[in-house]
């Protein structure tokens, strides 16, 4: 068996797992990577990246559409065609794009990348079966970044017609009738886009609400879109099997029924990849289904540390990546801890959501009344010459202070505006630095600075 020695050895090469072997390579750690798949994760390979191609493809076909039928702004167009097959070789040329570019950096780097799959021996020892045969790699330092993987309910398995994201993102035809189970972040950006490609859309979800994660003034504007591109939504109902017919079975308040369905796609959750591998031979501590780790993400075990997914929510690409190049400055020495205050979240449904820090109900809940202030789309100069309205942005801060504890926005594109508004709140703004901020007109941004003039009590605009 050929043997590799290395000072930092990464199981997973995902946005945590990649991001923290170039910053490694790049302060000259001997570090090896290892994955079974091409470097990006799923989140390059199946999710995050293609799954915004296919949403932007979804939003040209469909503003097509809309202007063969009715002709605004003094445009009209004749009826788009689609070909999906040929939009999934497009959105997979630009994941080839970029996992070509990643395993670029790593070589830049000096990484070397082991292409395998690994099963964890020790807390310095993986197996790694490889094409050309086992290998056996010997590390100082182990950092697991392995990942999650979507939750499969036991009454659909995946498989035929029932599909997870994934399968989603590899379908040649847009389906007829498409049942979508969960009504989350992933399962509306995903119907939205096969709804504006021509599907019937069912969205099927337990809670009493979309989108449970973002409180009901963020998620309105979302639902009533989901209403005008004819999506049925069905709340506080759960998906059974599939009928003899191939029907989805639903139970819901209001009795039981069949959806018919070409395909169904399942989104109710993903679970962190913290067993298997070896992994749970080491015997680690842990938070619930996730490894514990610390403010420098060390295990409960001396020299494994763990990164991603597989340590907890919230589950981002992003917060990944912060915490890999955490990792590899402390491995090479640097004094580091994980001291981010705010983390975006920014669902890419129509409109789009963002929310970095506490909602005025988070607030709440802790026991303080916030300071509230709320700028509508519908009186920003920008949106209005962009033909959407929809929207708005929203600030929460603390009344006696006014630092600023909480930023949401809904709205077209509002997804560009996340890393201002978490800066806000990393710098400690208060309402008078962003209202004493110049923004640029006409931008949707100045809603931001008109949200914080209103707490403030003297809106320009409104």
């Amino acid at each position: 068996m050929r043997e590799i020695q290395c000072r930092l050895l990464v199981i997973g090469a995902g946005p945590g797992g990649y991001v923290c072997a170039i910053r490694a390579g790049q302060l000259g750690v001997d570090t090896v990577i290892v994955d079974a798949e091409p470097p990006g994760g799923t989140c390059l390979n199946v999710g995050c990246i293609p799954s915004k191609a296919l949403i932007h493809a979804a939003e040209e076909f469909h503003r097509i559409a809309a202007l063969s039928s009715t002709a605004a702004m003094g445009i009209s167009a004749g009826p788009p065609t689609l070909d999906l097959a040929a939009t999934m070789a497009w959105k997979d040329g630009i994941v080839s794009r970029l996992t070509g570019g990643v395993a670029t950096l790593l070589r830049k780097a000096k990484v070397r990348l082991v292409a395998g799959t690994a099963t964890i021996r020790d807390g310095k020892t993986v197996e790694v079966a490889t094409p050309e045969g086992p290998v056996r790699i010997r590390a100082e330092v182990l950092v697991i970044a392995t990942g999650s993987e979507p939750i499969e309910i036991p009454s659909l398995p995946f498989g035929g017609k029932v599909i997870s994201s994934t399968g989603a993102l590899a379908l040649t035809e847009v389906p007829e009738r498409l049942a979508v189970v969960g009504g989350g972040y992933i399962g509306l950006e995903l119907g939205i886009a096969f709804a504006k490609l021509g599907a019937s859309v069912t969205v099927v979800e337990a809670g009493p609400r979309i989108l449970p994660q973002y409180d009901a003034e963020l998620t309105g504007p979302v639902a009533q879109r989901l209403t005008r591109l004819g999506i049925r939504v069905l709340t506080g109902a759960r998906a059974g099997g599939l009928s003899d017919s191939g029907a989805l079975r639903v139970a819901g308040s209001d009795g039981a029924e069949e959806i018919a369905a070409d395909k169904v796609l399942v989104t109710v959750g993903r679970r962190p990849r913290a067993t298997g591998a070896g992994i749970d031979g080491l015997r680690l501590a842990m938070a619930g289904p996730f490894l514990k780790i610390d403010e420098r993400c060390r295990t409960s075990m001396t020299g494994v540390l763990a990164i991603g997914d597989v340590t907890g929510e919230p589950m981002l690409a992003h917060r990944a990546m912060a915490q890999g190049e955490m990792v590899a400055e402390l491995v090479a020495g640097q004094p580091r801890a994980w001291d981010k205050r705010a983390i975006p979240a920014v669902c890419f449904t129509d409109p789009e959501i963002v929310s970095v820090g506490l909602s005025p109900d988070e607030l709440r809940s802790q026991g303080h009344e916030p300071l509230i202030g709320l700028f509508p789309f519908a009186a920003n100069g920008r949106a209005m010459t962009a033909d959407d309205e929809t929207g708005f942005i929203r600030v929460t801060a603390r009344p006696d202070t006014h630092e600023v504890l909480g930023i949401q926005a809904v709205g077209a594109g509002v997804a560009e505006l996340a890393g201002g508004f978490a800066l806000a709140l990393e710098m400690g703004a208060r309402l008078e630095d962003i209202a004493g901020t110049i923004h640029a007109h006409p931008t949707r941004g100045e809603a931001l600075h008109e949200a914080c003039l209103r707490a403030l009590g003297h809106a320009l605009h409104i």
